[in-house]
C-alpha cells in the first residue's frame, strides 16, 4: 500500500499530540499584561437591568371579519377594533456614573416600555430603579436607583484623548449572561452612519 501525504499528515498530527491555543506567559523575556485587575477593579460599578412593561399590541385584521368569527366561534364585538395589550420584558447593562446619587447610564432601547424597573449589582444587591432621562436617537438613557448606598462608580474619560490602537474593555451582560468581559483595540475614530 503506498504512503500518501495524507497518511502522513495524519500519522504526524496523532504522534504530535494535542495542540493548546494559547498566548505564552512571556514574550521577549516579559510577562504578557493582564486584563483582569482592570475588570476587578471596574466590574463593581457595571450592572445589570430587567424591565417591565406593557406595550400595545396590534390587532389581528382577521378578528375584524365578522364571517371569520362565526366561523371559529369567536364572540361578537362592538363596533370599532379593541386595543389590545401585552407584558413585555426587556434586559440590559449599564453603569454606575454619579455613586451618591444613584445616576445609572444605559440604553434607551431598554427602558422605553419599561413600567418597573430592576437593577442588579455585582454583590447581587437588587434596586428599583427609575428614568430620569432618556433619548431615543441616542439610544442613552439615564436611570437613578433608590436606596443608593456603598455603591462604585466610573468617571467619565475625555474622548478626545482616545486613539487608534488603544485597548477598550466591554463589560456587561449580554443576553442575560451576566458579567461578560471582552476586550479589543480602537479602530478607528470619527466614523459616523
Amino acid at each position: 500500500m503506498p504512503v500518501t501525504l495524507a497518511r502522513l499528515c495524519l500519522v504526524a498530527c496523532v504522534l504530535a499530540g494535542p495542540a493548546f491555543g494559547q498566548l505564552p506567559a512571556k514574550v521577549g523575556g516579559q510577562e504578557l499584561p493582564s486584563l483582569a485587575p482592570l475588570v476587578k477593579e471596574v466590574s463593581p460599578a457595571v450592572v445589570s437591568i430587567a424591565t417591565r412593561g406593557t406595550v400595545a399590541a396590534p390587532n389581528n385584521p382577521l378578528m375584524e371579519d365578522p364571517f371569520f368569527r362565526r366561523f371559529f366561534g369567536f364572540p361578537e364585538q362592538g363596533p370599532g377594533p379593541r386595543p389590545r395589550q401585552r407584558q413585555v420584558q426587556s434586559a440590559g447593562s449599564g453603569v454606575i456614573v454619579d455613586a451618591a446619587k444613584g445616576y445609572i447610564l444605559t440604553n434607551h432601547h431598554v427602558v422605553e416600555s419599561a413600567d418597573e424597573i430592576e437593577v442588579v449589582l455585582l454583590d447581587n444587591r437588587s434596586l428599583k430603579a427609575k428614568v430620569i432621562g432618556s433619548d431615543p436617537g441616542t439610544d442613552v438613557a439615564v436611570l437613578q436607583v433608590e436606596n443608593a448606598k456603598n455603591l462604585a462608580a466610573l468617571k467619565f474619560g475625555n474622548s478626545d484623548q482616545v486613539q487608534v490602537g488603544d485597548f477598550v474593555v466591554a463589560i456587561g451582560n449580554p443576553f442575560g449572561l451576566q458579567h461578560t468581559v471582552t476586550s479589543g483595540i480602537v479602530s478607528a475614530l470619527g466614523r459616523s452612519g
